[in-house]
């Protein structure tokens, strides 16, 4: 079954609301032609700008995170509510620095998860392993586990709007990168994941990222991989000729 590469953008702690309407208008017509589904994922006060910005263009716009509440005293905290009311349509959870600097488990993700879904956000869901889990060889056991509670209560239907991101976290703004192999190798463990719980035709369409330090030099073998759909881009998604050439391979 063919899928359609979606590469997002993840700006992670940087730019303040002009210098992300900058950004934007530069990437606009740079992803003009775009074959794919192009998403940036900007910090919550960037988003009533970037929503503004990008206006009748390709470009979608995600949070990067979300409570799992709707409401409540919870400081600090956003819920997926309040993310759709302002016409966000993506949220990314688990990314590897939330549940390492900022207390996100495999629980919490997939609290968070269910909340994105029935707030009707299409779910960026982010899994990998650490470097001392994939020098144990438990790499399949990690990404599997985690892709198992995340989903969990998640139907089949609701599956059209989840997209997965395996996102190494030894590669993770370190400069390293998984080779393609290994990348589709884990990939493609994730579907077999998927197809255990929902059937192989789910997991056929679920569009799964690699999220491991994908940039203009690599993009093209890592997106020639069988399983990998796409990519959820870090440092890359902040320089726009670079992230317009990863859009550019995505075909």
């Amino acid at each position: 079954m063919s899928r359609k590469y979606v590469i997002a953008g993840n700006w992670k702690m940087n730019k303040n609301p002009a210098e992300a309407v900058a950004l934007i208008n530069e990437l606009k017509p740079l992803v003009a032609d775009a074959a794919c589904d192009v998403v940036v994922a900007v910090p919550f006060v960037d988003l009533p700008a970037a929503l503004e910005a990008v206006k009748g263009s390709k470009i979608g716009v995600a949070a990067q995170n979300c409570h799992w509440e709707k409401s409540g005293a919870f400081t600090g905290e956003i819920s997926a509510e309040m993310l759709k009311s302002m016409g966000v349509g993506y949220v990314i959870i688990g990314h590897s620095e939330r549940r390492t600097y900022f207390g996100d488990t495999d629980v919490t993700v997939q609290k968070r998860v269910r909340a994105a879904l029935d707030a009707g956000l299409t779910v960026i869901l982010c899994v990998g392993e650490y470097l001392e889990q994939r020098e144990q060889g438990v790499t399949g056991e990690v990404c599997a586990m985690q892709t198992k509670i995340a989903l969990g209560g998640v139907s089949a239907d609701e599956m059209s709007r989840v997209i997965i991101a395996y996102e190494p976290v030894w590669a993770i703004g370190t400069g390293r990168t998984a080779t393609a192999r290994q990348a589709d190798e884990v990939c493609a463990l994730i579907r077999a994941t998927l197809a255990g719980l929902y059937g192989r035709s789910v997991a056929d369409s679920t569009v799964i990222q690699y999220g491991g330090s994908m940039n203009a030099a690599n993009a093209a073998e890592l997106l020639a991989q069988k399983d990998v759909d796409g990519g959820l881009i870090g440092g890359a998604s902040l320089k726009p000729a670079d992230f317009a050439a990863i859009v550019a391979a995505a075909k």
